[in-house]
């Protein structure tokens, strides 16, 4: 069984969660790395499932530089959205981006990421991340 919320029945904290996380692929998509250094824990640790080994808060940071492909635009599908003790924060969620880089035509890709997120001073910081985008 597949489990899909719609945002609209979504509670209180899982609205401000879920705002979260699509803020952060906003920050990305507008090349704002001080705000997403701010929105992720000092202990991050992610996993690119493609990648042999998980990654730190600076290599995540590198990722959405201006070295990195740019986000143009994306589209996020949220499955499930869970928070325990109004501390912890859980997202499933499927996504579509289009990424390019200057001079080339976008890409379009498409994947799923699991996100765990821990509130610290009313703000829901990002812990860790894993997933990949789909194979083509």
């Amino acid at each position: 069984m597949t489990i899909q919320l719609p945002i609209a029945d979504f509670s209180p904290e899982q609205r401000e969660l879920w705002a979260r996380v699509d803020a952060l692929w906003a920050w990305s998509r507008d090349g704002d790395t001080e705000r997403i250094r701010a929105a992720l824990h000092p202990r991050y640790v992610g996993w690119d499932l493609n990648a042999p080994l998980p990654h730190d808060r600076d290599d995540a940071i590198r990722s959405v530089s201006s070295d990195a492909p740019a986000l143009r635009a994306y589209a996020l599908r949220p499955l499930s959205v869970e928070v325990y003790d109004a501390r912890v924060g859980v997202v499933h969620y499927t996504y579509a981006a289009t990424v390019g880089v200057d001079g080339e035509p976008p890409a379009s890709v498409t994947g799923r990421w699991s996100e765990v997120y821990l509130k610290e001073d009313d703000v829901w910081n990002l812990v860790s991340v894993s997933g990949r985008p789909d194979l083509a």
